[in-house]
């Protein structure tokens, strides 16, 4: 099969080669790849132990071609979205029955795959604020994957979003999607909030945990700042008496939050937020455009015959 596997020499240190046909083990499915999406976790934090030829990825959407030797999951033939730790970036994928979900018919495989990482991830964050109907919830990073799924979710759940970007332009399209309130930055704050989704860590998420209000929660998210984070809580004492900062982790298998999302996008309450979209023979323009902040929302790559 084809795969986009690490390649240290090649742009972006991804290239197309031939790889291997995985072989599912007990509980999987063998799913063959229709479109894959990046994360900008993926592609910023990749280890610099990775061996050559190694193929990564985290979601990714297509056809069942074998069920799982145990019965469980969907049929051959079935469309269906996958979660797994790698693997993604192939022709072929095996994946646990648990980490997939059906994809409703009138549902883009595309769209689909933007869903796993930052969509779940956005979900449950959003789910561990408990209730915010009425509440002030803090997105930062609001124009990344993670951060317009968090604008959607936070507003569906009946939140007065405030979303923060790091620039004009990066704004476009918020108020649709949700977002009551535009910002700069958590300094910029005119008022308390309740919840925080942060996805830049750094002087960010310091500054967005002063602003608590009384009994507030930051969930922390994401790095894209690249910044370590020093909080002063004798200054918190002050600013936010009773707040708290929980550090996010996304609880897997992800199957059930999966099939969640889908039903919001089959209904059209929910958009993929796809910002890029071509042939995974541009996956290094894909990647050095997420690294460079250029692309609004997810990256999504389709998965082609034509490997030249």
């Amino acid at each position: 099969m084809h795969a986009l596997v690490h390649d240290p020499h090649a742009p972006m240190q991804l290239a197309l080669r031939e790889a291997p046909d995985p072989e599912p083990r007990h509980g999987q499915a063998l799913v063959e790849i229709a479109a894959i999406s990046f994360n900008y976790g993926e592609i910023a934090y990749r280890s610099p132990r990775t061996r050559p030829g190694y193929i990564s990825g985290w979601d990714a959407a297509g056809v069942v071609v074998r069920q799982a030797d145990d019965g469980s999951g969907p049929p051959v033939g079935t469309r269906v979205v996958t979660f797994g730790w790698g693997g993604a970036w192939a022709r072929l994928r095996a994946v646990d029955t648990a980490e997939l979900a059906v994809v409703p018919d009138s549902v883009d495989l595309g769209q689909a795959a933007a869903l796993p990482v930052a969509g779940v991830t956005a979900l449950q964050a959003c789910r561990r604020l408990g209730s915010v109907l009425g509440r002030r919830v803090l997105v930062t990073g609001a124009s990344g994957g993670v951060g317009r799924y968090a604008v959607q979710l936070a507003a569906l759940a009946g939140a007065h979003v405030v979303a923060s970007v790091g620039s004009p332009a990066r704004a476009e399209g918020l108020r649709e999607l949700g977002a009551a309130e535009i910002i700069g930055g958590p300094t910029q704050l005119t008022a308390p909030v309740y919840g925080v989704l942060d996805n830049v860590g750094g002087v960010q998420l310091a500054d967005a945990f002063y602003r608590l209000a009384d009994d507030g929660i930051v969930q922390a998210i994401g790095k894209a700042s690249g910044e370590s984070t020093t909080i002063d809580f004798e200054h918190s004492r002050v600013t936010s008496a009773r707040g708290r900062l929980e550090n996010f982790n996304i609880t897997t298998p992800l199957g059930e939050d999966l099939a969640f999302l889908l039903r919001l996008l089959e209904q059209g309450r929910l958009d993929a937020q796809v910002g890029w979209r071509g042939p995974w023979t541009r996956a290094a323009e894909a990647a050095e455009g997420l690294l460079a902040r250029r692309i609004l929302g997810k990256a999504v790559l389709d998965v082609t015959a034509d490997t030249a």
